[in-house]
């Protein structure tokens, strides 16, 4: 008898027993991403559901993070197959209007050009001893485009998959603290209150606008057949926007579908930050380096907008290279701001949107040129 009550006491223990250091602090993490979440408001969709995964995936012999537990059944469901940025994707392109950027096409070499900051941290994380497909995806996490990153990131590095995510979502959520330092330091007062007039030509029709996300699927699918998937997802959420006739699947893409797959995702991620596998020196690497991928995006693009300001005579601001990268809208209202802070009268929002969306599409075809480059 005394056996059984010694062997009960046991497994009635057994979670403080096998609670190790590692575990403890990744629970503290996952409580300061909640906190972040919910005090600072950094993208607390995504931070929240991502704390809370990773304050249950720590607690010892529950099962969870088993195969068949129920953090296995997500991983393996929406991570390894790369389905739940596939539907984020759909969603994402319901809610986006690529109105400003058919109006202002010039911006899509603003959307491309924030996009070189990828390749030159692929560049440096390999020197700092990160195998190629490590630092492709390490890079990726400066274009702020959060599925694109979990989606090349499962393809080449599945092992980072976890500081990845983290350091993508929670670069995207600090765009207001991250991008004004670095416009500032890059440009002058002068250039940053650079007016932008408005055309006074006929507003895109619809029919344009639903010829878009078909034209953008086709021609991205061939030149980067590994992007299509993003891409195509993408497009066929604004298409659901743009028809006109289905508008009950795009307030579903927009509200139940991208609602649901995200909190899943953020599950999915934290239970990936287990102790044994995030609390490496090579996280605090990713960490810094994907800051890095972030700042030279944000300087890249806002160095072609100046080129194009000097081209253009001063009808372009150079700002609006800036949010060139794929933090939508978070960047495009971060450089509206800094140039109203410039000059009052400077409203930029329109053509900054522009430059954002010109973003969200080049971060998808970069994704897919960096797979097709390592051979995925």
């Amino acid at each position: 008898m005394n056996g059984i009550d010694v062997t009960v006491s046991s497994r009635l223990i057994q979670g403080f027993v096998s609670l190790t250091v590692g575990q403890v602090i990744m629970i503290a993490v996952g409580g300061v991403l909640i906190y972040l979440a919910i005090a600072k408001k950094y993208e607390p969709f995504l931070l929240l559901p991502i704390g809370i995964g990773a304050i249950m995936a720590n607690v010892p012999a529950t099962g969870m993070t088993e195969p068949e537990g129920l953090f296995g059944i997500l991983y393996n469901v929406g991570i390894k197959n790369e389905l739940f940025p596939l539907l984020i994707f759909v969603g994402v392109g319901a809610m986006t209007d690529f109105g400003p950027l058919l109006e202002r096409p010039y911006t899509v070499l603003l959307g491309a050009a924030a996009q070189f900051g990828i390749f030159g941290t692929l560049l440096v994380a390999t020197l700092m001893g990160f195998k190629i497909n490590e630092a492709a995806s390490i890079g990726i996490i400066g274009a702020a485009d959060g599925p694109t990153s979990i989606y090349v990131a499962a393809a080449l590095a599945p092992d980072l998959l976890a500081p990845i995510a983290v350091a993508a979502y929670s670069y995207m959520s600090l765009v207001p603290i991250i991008q004004p330092p670095i416009i500032k330091a890059l440009t002058s007062k002068a250039e940053r209150a650079v007016p932008m007039t408005y055309s006074d030509s006929k507003p895109v029709s619809q029919r344009t606008k639903i010829v878009f996300p078909i034209v953008v699927s086709l021609v991205c699918g061939l030149i980067a057949p590994l992007s299509f998937p993003l891409i195509g997802m993408l497009m066929l959420g604004n298409l659901l926007r743009e028809a006109g006739v289905v508008e009950r699947l795009s307030k579903m893409a927009q509200g139940e579908l991208i609602n649901m797959v995200t909190l899943f995702l953020g599950l999915a991620i934290g239970s990936t930050m287990v102790a044994d596998k995030f609390l490496q020196w090579q996280t605090l690497g990713i960490i810094c380096m994907g800051l890095v991928a972030f700042a030279l995006d944000t300087v890249a693009g806002l160095s072609f907008g100046k080129a194009l300001s000097i081209i253009t005579r001063g009808k372009v601001n150079p700002l609006i290279g800036a949010c060139g990268i794929s933090a939508f809208p978070m960047s495009a209202r971060v450089i509206s701001q800094v140039a109203l802070e410039a000059n009052p009268n400077n409203f930029l929002i329109m053509h900054a949107m522009a430059s954002n969306t010109a973003g969200q599409v080049a971060s998808v075809m970069a994704g897919g040129a960096i797979m097709a480059l390592l051979g995925h």
